[in-house]
């Protein structure tokens, strides 16, 4: 039974990822129409600058940045309500 459960939560998780990324996208590309901008309307956090860690032979670049925005937080929603569905 343990098994079921945790395969069922990496299907959540896969839902969840596509949501974030679906909304991200449909939220871009509708950011243009001025009725629908409060779909792209978000806040973004993380490192604005890669951090860079240069060893001489080997140069390694750090960086994450994290964006939510209205219509990302709708693919949340819309993947959790689909997870149920299932």
């Amino acid at each position: 039974m343990a098994r079921r459960s945790s395969q069922n939560i990496w299907v959540l998780i896969l839902l969840m990822l596509a949501g974030v990324v679906l909304g991200g996208f449909i939220g871009s590309a509708l950011g243009g129409i001025s009725a629908l901008s409060w779909l792209n309307y978000g806040s973004s956090f993380g490192l604005s600058s890669p951090l860079v860690l240069d060893l001489g032979v080997l140069t390694l670049q750090f960086g994450l940045t994290i964006r939510f925005t209205i219509a990302g937080i709708i693919g949340i929603v819309l993947a959790f309500f689909i997870y149920r569905k299932m």
